[in-house]
C-alpha cells in the first residue's frame, strides 16, 4: 500500500467541519481518527487501485457492502471485521460524505481514546 496525496486530500476535505479529527500514517496508508478511534483512510494498493476504507463497524456493514464500489477490506489473508474498501472512482464529493456519515455513526459512539 502506499500513500495517495490526492485521496487524502479529498478525505480531509469530506471530514471538513466536523471536530477532533486527526490522522497518522499506518499501513502504508493515511489513516484519520475521531477522538482517537480510527474511521477510515485512504491508499493506493500495490495493484495501483486508488480506494478508501471505511470503519463502518459489525452493523454497518451489510448496508456498507450493498454500496457501489465497496468490499470486504481484506489484508492478506484475513477480512478485517467492520471495514469496508471502496473504490475511489465510484465516491464523487457527495458519495465521500455519505461514506463519512457512516463511519461517524459507528465511531461517534466509541469512548474517546487518549
Amino acid at each position: 500500500m502506499a500513500v495517495d496525496p490526492e485521496l487524502n486530500g479529498r478525505f480531509r476535505a469530506a471530514l471538513d467541519g466536523i471536530p477532533c479529527i486527526s490522522e497518522k500514517p499506518m499501513m502504508g496508508a493515511t489513516c484519520f481518527f475521531h477522538h482517537g478511534n480510527m474511521l477510515g483512510g485512504a491508499d493506493r494498493a500495490k495493484t495501483g487501485e486508488r480506494r478508501f476504507l471505511f470503519r463502518v463497524g459489525p452493523d454497518g456493514a451489510e448496508e456498507a457492502l450493498s454500496r457501489p464500489g465497496a468490499r470486504p477490506a481484506e489484508l492478506g489473508t484475513r477480512t478485517m471485521r467492520g471495514l469496508v474498501f471502496v473504490e475511489a472512482e465510484a465516491c464523487d464529493a457527495d458519495a465521500l460524505r455519505d461514506w463519512v456519515d457512516l463511519a461517524m455513526d459507528y465511531v461517534w459512539a466509541l469512548p474517546a481514546k487518549r
